[in-house]
């Protein structure tokens, strides 16, 4: 089995502890190591080093090879330029296929935790003996929820299939992004939707075939590019913006597709409370990282990266603050979302430095 890595986004929902020109996949957050690390940590043992493979912004490829120093570097696949997921998919899909990779493949992303390594290493094995028995088809990955989190996509669910390897396989119902807290909190209760952990196992023949047939422009683009590397950076920043789900998940047909649920003690912290979530035991601990010192202050994230500064606060509960060289950010828990919003009024204000 091969694995491939997404590690090319910017992450701007984590700033300002993530930044354009190093994103939160990068920073060493947790005990001197990378999430980026941390997955690779994770898959090593599973497949070994030469089979995994990372998919990334040519823009990241000083820090990758930094952190990365075991990694084949033919197994770095760069794009020139960001075209969404579908294109980055497709790439990775087309580069592995003119290697003559034909298996199962797994796709991970770069900026997760997981805290059952077991666990996740058996349920990647158990993808990868799904696929061999019937490869033209995905195998989603959902996480059983927790608690009714409406930060995160769900993947709606139906009966079980079969029990692999102590793992129940779902029909596959269909997408639900972000819902709001009512619908979010039916979700959890009718206990038949799942964390959508974006990973997934399926095959090269199966996912180019899909291009072939649903994206053929974007089919012949990638087939130029991974032919004649030299056009990739004149062809791929033409190639269509869209989102794999759309391109290809979404035209594909419902028993094209499985849901494997597992109990990994996943977590994607996607914005900085959600990273307060994922790090500590109790909802109403803080999470306090650096020089920083809290009166009556609970469920809060107070995150101090400057050893010549003092971080104090007083009744604070259910809030982020942080504190980098450049920028100071404090925000409730209830606004994170918000935090799109503030950063286009920053560049639109002039600070576009700080992003």
């Amino acid at each position: 089995m091969k694995i491939i890595i997404f590690a090319g986004g910017h992450g701007t929902r984590l700033w300002p502890l993530s930044r354009k020109n190093s994103p939160k996949q990068f920073e060493k957050m947790f005990n001197g190591k990378s999430t980026l690390q941390l997955m690779v940590d994770r898959v090593k043992p599973v497949v070994g080093i030469e089979n995994v493979y990372i998919s990334t912004g040519s823009a990241f490829k000083e820090i990758i090879e930094s952190q990365l120093t075991e990694l084949p570097r033919e197994n770095i696949i760069y794009e020139p330029a960001k075209r969404d997921l579908a294109a980055a998919v497709g790439l990775a899909f087309l580069t592995l296929k003119q290697k003559g990779v034909n298996e199962p493949v797994a796709i991970l992303w770069s900026d997760h935790l997981v805290e059952n390594l077991s666990e996740f290493q058996n349920a990647l094995r158990t993808g990868e003996q799904l696929i061999n028995e019937n490869p033209n088809r995905f195998i989603f990955n959902g996480e059983i929820p927790r608690f009714a989190n409406n930060n995160l996509g769900w993947i709606s669910i139906g009966d079980t299939i079969e029990n692999k390897n102590g793992f129940d396989v779902h029909s596959f119902e269909g997408w639900i992004y972000r819902p709001d807290v009512e619908l979010c909190n039916q979700l959890f209760e009718s206990k038949r939707a799942v964390w959508n952990t974006g990973y997934f196992v399926t095959s090269v023949d199966f996912v180019t075939g899909l291009y072939e047939q649903h994206m053929p422009e974007m089919y012949s683009q990638l087939q130029q590019v991974v032919s004649s590397p030299e056009l990739l950076d004149s062809i791929y920043p033409t190639i269509e913006s869209i989102h794999f789900d759309e391109a290809i998940v979404q035209k594909s047909r419902p028993d094209q597709a499985v849901v494997l649920t597992f109990d990994i003690g996943w977590s994607d912290p996607g914005t900085l409370y959600a990273l307060k979530e994922a790090i500590v035991a109790n909802k109403n601990d803080n999470y306090i990282h650096g020089k920083a010192v809290s009166l009556a202050t609970s469920d809060s994230m107070i995150f101090n990266q400057q050893q010549n500064k003092l971080v104090a606060t007083i009744g604070l509960d259910g809030f982020v603050v942080v504190n980098t060289e450049d920028a100071v950010f404090v925000c409730h828990k209830d606004n994170i979302r918000e935090i799109t919003q503030l950063l286009k009024q920053i560049e639109a204000e002039g600070y576009s430095e700080y992003l």
